[in-house]
């Protein structure tokens, strides 16, 4: 058995607390390229807006108050795509979640390396290395896509993920237990932990769709656009197309999560399923997505509907690691707590 490396442990630690206060200084630079670049776009449609109404005066046409707020529901390009103009509060916050994350693996590297095994073999582990998935999926989408307007939330829950493994799951560099002494630990459980990171991108999408869904609803109305930083953010139904597909993929690897473990529980156990609550509750996850992805597709049930079904889907997924790993005794008690 691998000497355990507790100095090294230490270290691991340090780079935890290091990557949450450099992601922290990212969550404020997405929150200021928010706020800064919403009110430059107010600006230039007030300017616009006057103009037109100047326009349609001297014309003789009346105006009316849509005409005179410069038209519908202002949003992003509903593609995704980069645009020309240079929002240099966005370039710094993406720069600071690329240095927060090379600190952050440097903190899940050195955890394994002192553990001599891989680092998720405890809750502690587990959060730590899925947040810093998270943000690692989410940097690798920004090669494509241009989701700078998601980074507030995605930054925010990964700081939220760090804190919590820091003080409610925290557990020293130790050796796995007997039966988590597997190859199937690192198949099973890696798929586990990418599969969530996809959730939690796609969780924060959905909730910025309902943002938005419903701002579309009030502009739509005629009423006051009270929600401008939502100009950064694309329409409603272009958030839940890429949240749709990124679901997609991630209940693929949650599907081949519950397959592995049934594979892995019958080398351990002796049976493929046992009704164990953790097992139960990953069977859950995968109907309540399994469920939105048949209704979404089937049944017409798009728009906040979809979205409902997915943040269900994340809750569960939140329940089963915290609440099923703390309080329900079963074969799959790991927390290490």
């Amino acid at each position: 058995m691998t000497p355990l490396n507790p100095l090294l442990g230490e270290y691991s630690e340090l780079f935890m607390l290091l990557a949450a206060g450099t992601y922290t200084v990212a969550f404020i630079a997405f929150a200021w390229d928010l706020a800064k670049s919403s009110a430059t776009l107010k600006a230039i449609d007030e300017r616009a807006a006057q103009q037109q109404a100047r326009q349609l005066v001297g014309a003789g046409a009346p105006v009316t108050s849509q005409e005179a707020s410069g038209g519908g529901a202002i949003t992003a390009d509903p593609s995704m795509r980069y645009a020309t103009e240079r929002r240099v509060p966005a370039r710094v916050a993406v720069a600071l979640t690329v240095l927060a994350a090379l600190i952050h693996g440097a903190g899940v590297i050195t955890r394994g390396i002192a553990a001599g095994r891989v680092p998720w073999g405890n809750m502690y582990e587990f959060l730590t290395t899925g947040a810093w998935l998270v943000a690692v999926v989410f940097l690798l989408v920004l090669l494509r896509r241009d989701l700078r307007f998601v980074g507030t939330f995605v930054t925010a829950l990964v700081i939220i993920m760090l804190v919590a493994a820091s003080i409610a799951f925290w557990t020293p560099v130790g050796h796995l237990v007997p039966a988590l002494q597997s190859y199937w630990l690192i198949i099973h459980v890696s798929i586990a932990v990418l599969s969530s990171a996809l959730f939690t991108l796609t969780f924060s999408m959905s909730v910025l769709q309902l943002i938005q869904s419903r701002r579309e609803g009030q502009l739509a109305l005629g009423r006051e656009d009270k929600l401008s930083f939502m100009r950064l953010v694309p329409n409603a139904l272009s958030l839940e197309n890429f949240s749709y597909r990124i679901n997609t993929i991630a209940f693929v690897g949650w599907t081949f999560t519950l397959m592995f473990g049934a594979i892995w529980a019958e080398k351990a156990w002796g049976r493929f399923w046992g009704w164990d609550t953790k097992e139960v509750w990953t069977f859950v996850i995968w109907v309540v997505y399994a469920g939105y992805l048949h209704a979404r597709a089937t049944r017409g049930w798009t728009g906040t509907r979809a979205a409902w079904l997915s943040i269900v889907g994340y809750l569960c997924v939140v329940f089963n690691f915290t609440i099923v790993n703390q309080y329900f005794n079963g074969l799959h008690s790991y927390s290490g707590l």
